[in-house]
């Protein structure tokens, strides 16, 4: 691989623009082919982000052909990544794809088998995971500030009114959004999914046509316990957009409004009806050497590369929190507890 990673960049959608906002303010990563079925947004993306002397094209292998990219990344829609991610493998090229991982449970796990055999790196942007307050939350609990886990709560509430396909999606909350949440739920807790009851409704007067709202509860391993609430169908106190959290530990609890509010308390005396507690404060630091957000990934990603290790979104990982949304829409549609296995 050369100084800089030579990448082509899949699906000009608006996805795209915080990828390529990332990679501008790097020099780690080089853009060299932009592939979209939409010419004329391939053009419009060139356009926005000084690519204008860049290959563009509608056929991703020819691109690959005509450049010798070592990597794709891949922001087409959810349909599309198991054939360009496997198409993209069988070509000798690493990947870096939008969540989530696949369309199915069968593509998902089919492209993991893929990378493996390729012995190539496949990974998923799971951008929430590389936030300063989340890694601060993270590394407290790591110290032991409360103890071991027992419960992780999660509650998401927005009015989202998008207009356009979402509206006529069905489980639109459970695919659509849920895998940043369930994807937070396993870096907090550092646990993986076993189990999940899941029920889905669509609240009265709903803009949608579907289920916009669910109630999952997740057996996760070491016996804790993940909730999580949501809707994208609930007018006024919303949310942020990385939810409001709880985290219970034996000796002390955890709260984050999913921005830069984050409370902690810790047992100081016990032996009376409710013990006596006193705050701990987390403050939000960056770990070092981690960038935020979607240049977070992308720089682990080239460094992971360059090394011969695994991102920590890499593919064999990241199916867990896939299949987490998967066994969420298994239970809705049974009405029954189903069991998570990758």
């Amino acid at each position: 691989m050369s100084k800089q990673l030579q990448a082509i960049l899949v699906g000009c959608g608006s996805i795209c623009n915080a990828w390529l906002k990332g990679i501008k303010e790097s020099d780690a990563v080089a853009i060299v082919g932009l592939v979209d079925l939409d010419e004329d947004q391939s053009v419009k993306v060139a356009e926005a982000h000084d690519l204008q002397d860049v290959p563009r094209g509608t056929d991703m292998v020819a691109m690959i052909q005509q450049v010798a990219p070592d990597a794709v990344f891949d922001c087409t829609i959810p349909e599309a990544h198991f054939t360009v991610t496997t198409t993209a493998l069988a070509h000798g090229c690493h990947v870096l794809g939008e969540k989530p991982l696949a369309d199915t449970m069968d593509n998902a796990q089919a492209m993991v088998r893929a990378a493996q055999d390729a012995g190539l790196t496949y990974a998923v942007i799971q951008n929430r995971r590389y936030q300063d307050a989340i890694r601060s939350i993270r590394a407290c609990l790591d110290r032991g500030t409360i103890g071991n886990i027992t419960t992780v709560n999660a509650d998401f509430y927005l009015g989202a009114h998008f207009g356009g396909f979402r509206d006529r999606m069905e489980h639109v909350l459970l695919l659509d959004m849920a895998i940043h949440t369930f994807d937070q739920g396993r870096l907090l807790s550092g646990a993986d999914p076993v189990s999940v009851y899941c029920h889905e409704w669509n609240p009265a007067g709903s803009w949608y046509d579907h289920d916009a709202s669910a109630h999952c509860i997740f057996q996760m391993t070491d016996g804790l316990v993940f909730n999580y609430r949501g809707s994208w169908c609930s007018e006024g106190l919303n949310t942020t957009w990385e939810c409001d959290w709880r985290i219970v530990g034996d000796k002390g609890s955890i709260t984050w409004n999913g921005g830069n509010q984050i409370h902690c308390e810790v047992v100081k005396k016990t032996g009376g009806f409710i013990s006596e507690t006193e705050a701990v404060d987390i403050p939000i630091e960056t770990p070092e050497g981690m960038y935020q957000s979607h240049k977070g990934v992308i720089m682990e990603f080239v460094r992971c590369i360059r090394e011969g290790t695994a991102p920590e979104t890499v593919c064999t990982d990241n199916v867990k929190s896939l299949a987490m949304v998967f066994g969420a829409i298994e239970s809705a549609e049974s009405g029954r507890k189903v069991d998570i296995t990758v």
